[in-house]
């Protein structure tokens, strides 16, 4: 019994219960990729990608997306995170509010779904009838609907294009989602968010040049993928960067094409944005 244990006994049983999330997302990943296929096609088409859920699965939801834009410097209205409640029930329990149908529709009503957005339903147990709701609505607008589970039997489902399971299994506190079950959820998300990033040309290699460098630490990190990818050096490639509006991608191609701002852009622009076509240092 778990109330019974040292504390060093119960540090242990998290940690191997914890070391069972990985397999479980990975047995999900023909699910996950087919998720992506609609995410990056709704980002190409103009659409958005919607995470909708409640208690700890919005605010995942909502986490995840809230990391694209300074991460990547994509407009916040691409990923748009929805908890049941709204913004309060990011710091607080709202009772009920995982039941309440219409509030879903209505959260969803003011963005206009269409055809060419994903919306991506959250419940780790299945039991959320307002994620339900949101499928619901979602797909009678047309839209991609995905359906995230980590219960091999969920409470509840409807309709939808995909539905990811993550068999996380019984948690060590009983029905602690939060924990296994929150984990998988947060690794899913960030699968999803990351490779369609990449897949957009958000990134060169492994590295963000796409990152928006809006504070002192962040025009550092700027500043050393410049560092890293050039021969100049640091005052050289801050300055660079600062005279490309702050944009890494943009100060990478003026200085290794030896063009000016506007050309730069304009070089990214034909390439939709993916640095690589312009440039390859492994050559």
């Amino acid at each position: 019994m778990i109330d019974s244990m040292s504390v060093t006994d119960i540090l242990k049983t998290i940690n191997k219960e914890d070391a069972k999330v990985s397999k479980a997302v990975e047995i999900a990943i023909p699910e996950i990729e087919s998720t992506i296929q609609f995410t990056v096609d709704s980002i190409k088409n103009g659409g958005r990608v919607f995470y909708i859920g409640a208690g700890t699965s919005g605010r995942l939801g909502v986490l995840d997306a809230s990391e694209i834009p300074p991460t990547y410097s994509l407009s916040e209205n691409y990923f748009i995170g929805i908890i049941a409640g709204g913004d309060d029930a990011l710091r607080h329990s709202i009772e009920g509010v995982e039941d309440q149908i219409e509030e879903a529709i209505e959260d969803l009503q003011h963005f206009n779904i269409n055809k060419s957005d994903t919306v991506i339903g959250i419940s780790c147990s299945g039991a959320a009838n307002y994620v339900i709701s949101a499928l619901d609505y979602a797909r009678n607008n047309n839209a991609k609907t995905v359906y995230l589970v980590t219960n091999p039997n969920p409470f509840k489902i409807t309709k939808v294009d995909i539905i990811i399971h993550a068999n996380t299994g019984p948690e060590v506190i009983t029905g602690s989602t939060r924990m296994k079950a929150g984990t998988a959820t947060k690794l899913i998300l960030n699968m999803i968010s990351t490779t369609t990033m990449i897949k957009l040309g958000k990134v060169y290699g492994n590295l963000m040049v796409d990152l928006k460098t809006v504070n002192d630490k962040l025009i550092d990190r700027g500043t050393r993928i410049i560092l890293e990818l050039t021969d100049l050096k640091y005052n050289e490639a801050k300055t660079k960067l600062l005279s490309a509006e702050k944009s890494v991608k943009v100060a990478l191609v003026m200085e290794l094409l030896n063009c000016s701002l506007s050309e730069a852009k304009e070089k990214l622009k034909n390439v939709d944005g993916f640095l690589h076509r312009l440039i390859d240092l492994d050559k």
